[in-house]
């Protein structure tokens, strides 16, 4: 008993003085557990266990793993791939068609387009957002700026050649969209025809449902225009979410949701009167109904937020402003989709609002 005794002692006056299990002295790095012969080797330690040798929280080792994921989906902004659906769908409702498996394609294309604008984006904002927002995943170190640009040219490949499978019309339609959205991201994003620019690009998208499913985009302009235009005015808002600015652009996006919102609702009641009934669809009466409610929906999901970005416009509430401006694109993309007569299917798209919601609690939408 004396003779084991002593050789616990010597065996643990080998560790380090002051350094118990898991401990460091002043700038020493502890030995591995595994180097004390009195302790059975233990676990290895896991990724992000909060163990000695583990990254830090946010720093570039985070890269691995969950981390990896979380940083991609901040990239690729996830929440926001919710209000991409809604625009082929609406597109094809536009025409007076039912939703194909060429529209399932317009809707493939469109997501990847619209990720590979997100990269892209981040990519060519490295050196701004190192400044101005060094959290986001390229100057945090996350995403590699090499990764995000491979990215972006890969989407866009894969955009294309969905659009290209669901034939020529949309083709023609996603390659003038591809070329806005770099166009966009590289150099007029920063001119006064960035948020036009924009504009076009998400009226673009839903031509792309329109000539994907019927090969006629035609007539879905007037929808593209209003898609458009809400567009337009929260891509001129997003302008000042890092500085903060003056209450004219909340204003001015206030008056745009109005003018959209009395748009859907008279518009529809104008066609329904033409035909001497209340809607294209049978039991016509729910389109019109589902017509004014979401195009309330639209309204409240875009203006309140604006209206509080209007009485102080700091750059919290405008990001705040931007954040419901992109959530709004639900419902009036839902709202266009019944004002088209498919309230079936503008209903499918409003379903997509909650689940957008759910992610923007884990993943900013801006």
């Amino acid at each position: 008993m004396r003779r084991g005794a002593a050789v616990r002692r010597e065996r643990a006056g080998r560790r380090p003085q002051g350094a118990g299990p898991g401990a460091t002295g002043a700038g020493t790095p502890a030995p591995a557990a595994a180097a004390d012969p009195s302790r059975p080797p233990g676990p290895a330690p896991r990724p992000g266990s909060g163990r000695a040798g583990d990254p830090a929280p946010g720093g570039p080792g985070t890269g691995r793993g969950r981390g990896a994921g979380r940083a991609w989906a901040e990239l690729l902004r996830l929440p926001a791939l919710f209000t991409v659906p809604g625009d082929a769908l609406a597109g094809a409702a536009a025409t007076g068609a039912r939703p194909t498996a060429r529209t399932l394609l317009a809707i493939g294309s469109s997501l990847c387009l619209y990720q590979a604008g997100m990269a892209l984006n981040d990519w060519a904002d490295r050196e701004e957002d190192a400044v101005e927002r060094p959290h986001r995943p390229l100057p945090s170190g996350r995403v590699r700026p090499a990764a995000a640009l491979t990215a972006a040219c890969a989407l866009t490949g894969a955009g294309l050649a969905l659009a290209a499978r669901a034939g020529r019309p949309a083709l023609a339609v996603a390659a003038p969209l591809a070329a806005t959205v770099w166009a966009y991201d590289l150099t007029l994003k920063h001119t006064p025809a960035g948020p036009a620019a924009m504009a076009a690009a998400r009226g673009l998208d839903l031509l792309l449902g329109a000539a994907a499913t019927t090969g006629r985009a035609r007539p879905a302009l007037p929808s593209a225009a209003l898609l458009g235009t809400h567009t337009l005015a929260v891509t001129t808002v997003s302008r000042d979410e890092t500085r903060g600015g003056s209450p004219l652009a909340p204003l001015s996006a206030l008056a745009t949701t109005a003018l959209l919102t009395g748009l859907l609702t008279r518009g529809r009641a104008r066609r329904a009167a033409g035909r001497g009934d209340t809607a294209r669809a049978p039991g016509g009466r729910g389109g019109a109904a589902a017509t004014a409610a979401l195009g309330a929906a639209y309204a409240v999901t875009a203006a309140r937020p604006c209206f509080h970005a209007a009485l102080n416009p700091s750059p919290p509430l405008i990001q705040r402003a931007v954040g419901g401006g992109i959530r709004a694109t639900i419902p009036l993309q839902a709202a266009l989709t019944a004002r088209s007569g498919a309230p079936v299917t503008a209903l499918l798209i409003a379903a997509l609002a909650p689940a957008g919601r759910k992610f923007a609690r884990k993943v900013s939408i801006t």
